[in-house]
């Protein structure tokens, strides 16, 4: 049958077809707009792209593409070497060599669901001296089987990174000056081997390194650790001082992993630096050597547990510790026993001698003195205390004047009586004299109390 079409409705397809064709142009042309746009972004120097087995960096300034390989590791260099900050798009970045971000001042490296396959290879944030690799930042990336190295650098921040099987994941090293103020923020380290590491430092005596990683922030972090692994090492020389450990949590002995693990491995110093809500949870039925925190025999000074630090689950030993060397917090309790307090002759007071609790201050305390020897007629041996505050002010005194082999505590009118209206205790001071022009007194004092 055959059909005929009328002049009008002739008329109608022909009209619908050029408006079709009128809109499908301005659409193309929109969208060459948009795209000649986004090129030209001044956010970002240069995007890095996949298609295919190929990537592409397209400069932003032009809308061009510059360069052009199957080596991911080549365009990513390539780029890296006139440009500060590149965008990676959405693919898989597999390295065959190691990646140098060297020498540079805010230089940004930011993805956008791109996976680099690291192959065991390396991305290094690194400076000649910590003056030339300033606030530089790598964020939102997923790095399997490879490492971020960061090197003589200030204020590097690891933002929104997923690190997965790594021998190590996230490195600090110090080989020429140090590297502080760092940031490590909503990251996750799942089954590596050493998940943060900050090194031992090197050319200590020939180029003024020293070993500081002072002032590092690491918050809301998420560690899974597999058998044989610490979650954050500081080891031998290294300084983590004066930092914070905020929102972190570390998942052990999971899946069956129930051997060899350390939450918090510390054979340097964590001085000053606090812990706060950073919780430890233990999976394992069995432990075998799993500890939430290890001190080794070279650890300086421990880290302070300021507030909500948990120990969940079952442990070989929550803290181990080689000498004796425990984590402090507000509230633990001190003692020092037995220390002895140079004495004075003819009246006259000897050298003071300081009792603290570095680098927590002492909210209470008791102390008792003893005085030993063999005294002379009328010989009298007096011991002074008094309280050095946080303003570099002192209490009055108290004094205690003894004739006589004996042991004496303080009183709590006498400790009172040394308290200010309101004040922090950051030193007892104590000295001792002897009347007599020569004695054989001696004087020892032993403090116990809690710490703010």
């Amino acid at each position: 049958m055959k059909v005929n079409l009328s002049k009008a409705v002739i008329v109608i397809i022909c009209v619908c077809a050029l408006a079709l064709a009128a809109i499908s142009t301005y659409l193309v042309f929109d969208l060459s707009r948009e795209l000649q746009n986004v090129a030209k972004d001044p956010e970002y120097d240069y995007m890095i792209f996949q298609q295919g087995s190929l990537f592409f960096a397209r400069n932003q300034a032009t809308g061009l593409v510059d360069i052009s390989s199957s080596n991911a590791s080549l365009v990513i260099t390539e780029v890296l070497s006139n440009a500060n900050r590149i965008y990676l798009g959405p693919g898989n970045y597999s390295l065959s060599s190691d990646i140098r971000v060297y020498n540079k001042t805010n230089a940004r490296i930011i993805g956008d669901g791109a996976c680099i396959t690291g192959n065991g290879r390396t991305l290094v944030f690194a400076g000649y001296n910590y003056t030339y690799s300033q606030n530089n930042l790598l964020s939102g990336l997923t790095i399997i089987n490879g490492t971020v190295r960061i090197e003589n650098s200030f204020r590097t921040t690891v933002s929104n990174i997923h690190f997965e099987n790594c021998a190590t994941a996230l490195e600090f090293a110090n080989t020429n000056t140090w590297s502080e103020g760092t940031k490590i923020e909503d990251c996750q380290f799942i089954n590596s081997n050493s998940a943060i590491i900050f090194k031992t430092p090197v050319n200590v005596t020939a180029n003024n390194t020293t070993g500081s990683y002072a002032s590092t922030e690491i918050t809301r972090c998420f560690f899974n650790l597999p058998n044989d692994s610490v979650g954050i090492n500081v080891e031998r020389l290294a300084e983590l001082s004066d930092s914070q450990l905020q929102n972190v949590r570390m998942w052990m002995g999971e899946n069956g992993f129930m051997r060899n693990q350390t939450g918090l491995l510390v054979d340097g110093t964590m001085h000053q630096t606090l812990l706060f809500g950073v919780v430890f949870e233990s999976f394992a039925d069995s432990p075998d050597e799993m500890y939430s925190m290890k001190l080794g025999a070279n650890s300086v000074t421990p880290p302070i547990l300021a507030g909500g630090v948990s120990f969940l689950g079952k442990w070989t030993a929550k803290i181990h510790t080689v000498d004796g060397k425990l984590p402090a917090g507000s509230g633990s309790v001190f003692k020092i026993e037995n220390k002895e307090i140079p004495v004075g002759l003819v009246g006259e007071y000897g050298e003071i001698s300081e009792i603290h609790i570095d680098p927590l201050t002492i909210s209470s305390f008791k102390a008792k003195m003893q005085v030993q020897g063999s005294f002379s007629n009328n010989e009298t041996v007096t011991v002074k205390f008094r309280l050095a505050f946080i303003d570099n002010t002192v209490s009055q005194s108290v004094e205690k004047q003894l004739t006589g082999n004996t042991s004496v505590w303080l009183s709590d009118d006498d400790i009172l009586l040394m308290y200010p209206s309101q004040n922090i205790i950051w030193r007892i001071l104590v000295e001792a004299k002897a009347s007599s022009a020569s004695s054989d007194a001696t004087v020892r004092v032993s403090v116990y109390g809690t710490v703010a």
